[in-house]
């Protein structure tokens, strides 16, 4: 048995080399790959994504799983045996029924929608994208009929990032938090929005990427195990437990951007550098769902990175590396102006009242266009009509509309953007848990000093990885089930004390 179980782990090991081989091309198409090299790379992954889905799918690996039952048997749920083989098990029976040349096609087909979508989105040309955007659809949809017995089409796309989680799971915790959210987005809106004009000065980008990297690192990012790049839509991606990237935009009129990119993203980060390294190379080495890894990075970037504990801390410091632009801004002023409450038109640059009521609209989009409703060439219409409806304002054109965000350009539709909202809300929970155990964590924050609370993720939830289901783990760790609670009351706090709610209070 023990045989076995190692023959079966060095497979997985060559399983997650391809894989990790695709994303490096990934990573270096979305950095510094010439535009000519598009067709040849969308080949290049296409070959690796294939060769990877084969050797996962292999005959021998569903013999290996089976005759490892007995020995699954006779130990602990949660040891890092029997969590292997349940996770590979629930890995494998799913993707032997994805057809291997599927895969390989669906690879070639986004990476060259990738290609065009960057080049289709400055030009503000919806129409250049839109047939592979509908090729796109047609192979979600496909990719949907081949999991039969759902209950609606969206539930299998949605697994493969939420395991456990259904159409209508999401769609009840959404109509849920819509109904607290809309009121206080609602209150705040109808006051004169905060003054933000001291982001929106000159700020060279090499003292941007200077100050966001030293927060990272006193986060605990770790540069020996990463590094940062620059990309049209930031991200984070894994090669290895010993290289863990992450990549940032910035703009020098607008100091928000990569401050606050390099933080959501060094949250990602964090989850996949803490993970043991005992679980390398394994199904097991990565996040749990898209809602918990979306949890740290909104936890590091917005109840960390814009507190105001946080500022008390860092703001000299910023203060003394643009002097000219911040030295006469106080800090109540800088405070309010990076957590301004606005209608706006993009979802990356929304704040924490607005942001969740962008990823709705998408998600509701998706739903629409996977069931038939709504189809690809009325999608510009449909964003423009729903904006007005959810924000009161209008998108100018596509580029800020339906073209502004990456995911329906490289990856399939549906799926894709639920785990946003339900990281807002974990993150609530999971910090609100940390504090519960270790109350000095404000006063800590107000010091420059987040080993407390690093550390108690990398405890409950970071060294982890997939070992258990998202359920499982927000259990463990929290002792409840996720609860949209913790994030009503930190958005009530942090927003009463800059906003007059009223009586959406």
């Amino acid at each position: 048995m023990e045989a076995k179980f190692q023959e079966l782990k060095t497979r997985l090991m060559e399983v997650d080399d391809l894989s990790s081989a695709a994303g490096l091309l990934y990573w270096d198409q979305s950095t510094y790959m010439p535009p000519g090299g598009a067709a040849a790379r969308a080949r290049q992954t296409a070959t690796l994504s294939r060769l990877a889905h084969e050797k996962f799918t292999a005959l021998g690996i569903g013999k290996l799983l089976d005759a490892l039952v007995p020995y699954e048997e006779n130990l602990a749920y949660d040891s890092d045996e029997a969590s292997l083989l349940r996770v590979t098990r629930r890995e494998y029976e799913r993707a032997t029924k994805i057809p291997s040349e599927f895969m390989a096609e669906v690879t070639n087909h986004t990476s060259a929608s990738y290609q065009v979508w960057t080049e289709a989105r400055p030009a503000n040309d919806f129409e250049r994208v839109r047939p592979y955007l509908e090729k796109t659809l047609d192979y979600s949809r496909e990719a949907a009929n081949f999991f039969p017995g759902y209950e609606h089409i969206a539930d299998p796309l949605i697994e493969s990032s939420d395991y456990g989680m259904k159409a209508t799971d999401v769609s009840r915790i959404f109509a849920d938090l819509r109904e607290e959210l809309v009121p206080i987005a609602r209150a705040i809106t109808e006051q004169p929005p905060a003054d933000d004009a001291c982001l929106r000065k000159n700020f060279p980008e090499a003292q941007q990427f200077e100050f966001s990297m030293d927060v990272a690192q006193r986060f605990g990012y770790d540069l020996q195990r990463g590094r940062r790049d620059q990309t049209h839509h930031p991200f984070m991606t894994k090669f290895s437990l010993g290289d863990v990237r992450i990549t940032t935009r910035s703009r020098e009129d607008n100091l928000s951007d990569a401050l606050f990119t390099t933080l959501h993203e060094t949250g990602h980060a964090l989850y996949e550098q803490g993970i043991r390294m005992e679980l390398e190379g394994t199904p097991l080495a990565g996040g749990t769902s898209s809602g918990v890894h979306e949890s740290q990075s909104r936890l590091w970037e917005n109840i960390v990175g814009r507190s105001r504990g946080f500022w008390q801390c860092f703001y000299p410091k910023l203060q003394g590396i643009f002097p000219a632009q911040l030295s006469d801004v106080p800090l109540d002023e800088f405070y309010r102006a990076i957590n301004k409450v606005e209608r706006s038109l993009i979802r990356t640059d929304a704040d924490e009242v607005t942001y969740n009521l962008h990823v709705m609209l998408r998600f509701d989009f998706e739903l629409a266009m996977l069931e038939g409703n709504l189809e690809i060439r009325e999608l510009p219409n449909a964003w423009r009509e729903r904006f007005e409806t959810d924000f009161g304002i209008v998108p100018r054109d596509d580029k800020d509309g339906v073209l502004q965000d990456v995911h329906w350009y490289f990856g399939l539709i549906g799926g894709s953007f639920q785990g946003y909202t339900l990281g807002n809300i974990l993150g609530a929970q999971f910090f609100a848990t940390a504090l519960a155990a270790h109350p000095a964590i404000p006063s800590e924050i107000e010091r420059g000093e987040f080993g407390t609370l690093h550390t108690w993720l990398k405890e409950n939830l970071y060294q982890h990885g997939s070992k258990y289901t998202a359920p499982e783990l927000i259990e463990r760790a929290t002792g409840t089930s996720l609860s949209i609670e913790p994030y009503i009351a930190y958005l009530r706090t942090k927003y009463g004390g800059l906003y007059d709610l009223g009586k959406a209070a």
